[in-house]
């Protein structure tokens, strides 16, 4: 990835320069950095608020509770992890984390899903169905509340950035319905990978 940037600015002064707009792309590069700064301190502010918004909702026990709610349209979804397995409530508070728009928040649960998963997967060189499927969760990325959007047009001075939480919410919905049925596809199309856990020693 360095070298795509590192490239991507040199070409951009050999083309400054070339075309003699060599001041209008320092100037460019300098006024981006500052709203790069700008950006990154709007979006400081906002995810440390859903962030500690998370942790109290974790502390005083609401996650724990979205996570039973959902625990049976998890369990429907990967049907091939026991009911009572801790994997489910994993899933489950991965998927409140994104819904809420904190990728952040959501990523270390979902590694923590995905290990669990692998522990259940038989064939180590391969990943299961049930890792797939979450894996495409996570991509199509279902918010109920894009923080990180709303943030970024904050910081870019938008009227409204709050308007965008609908039409979020209805194209992250199809991608959402729209994974979940393609990794659902492909695992008729492929062999199915047999999971269990483990039982405690």
């Amino acid at each position: 990835m360095n070298y795509i940037w590192y490239f991507l600015i040199v070409i951009s002064v050999v083309f400054g320069a070339i075309n003699g707009t060599l001041s209008e792309v320092v100037n460019a590069i300098l006024s981006g950095t500052q709203l790069a700064v700008k950006i990154i301190l709007t979006l400081l502010g906002i995810m440390t608020f859903w962030l500690g918004i998370m942790k109290i909702a974790e502390k005083s026990g609401i996650v724990e509770f979205l996570s039973k709610i959902l625990r049976p349209a998890a369990k429907l979804i990967f049907p091939e992890i026991p009911a009572d397995s801790k994997i489910i409530g994993d899933v489950a508070m991965n998927f409140s984390a994104n819904a809420l728009g904190l990728a952040n928040a959501a990523t270390p649960i979902g590694i923590k899903a995905i290990s669990g998963m692998q522990e259940l997967n038989k064939d180590k060189e391969s990943a299961s169905d049930s890792m797939c499927t979450l894996l495409a969760m996570n991509t199509a990325g279902f918010q109920l509340i894009p923080a990180t959007v709303i943030a970024i047009l904050a910081a870019n001075g938008c009227e409204n950035p709050t308007e965008i939480i609908v039409p979020t919410f209805i194209v992250t919905l199809t991608a959402f319905i729209g994974a979940i049925l393609t990794a659902k596809i492909f695992k008729h199309i492929f062999p199915p990978q047999i999971i269990r856990e483990e039982k405690d020693a």
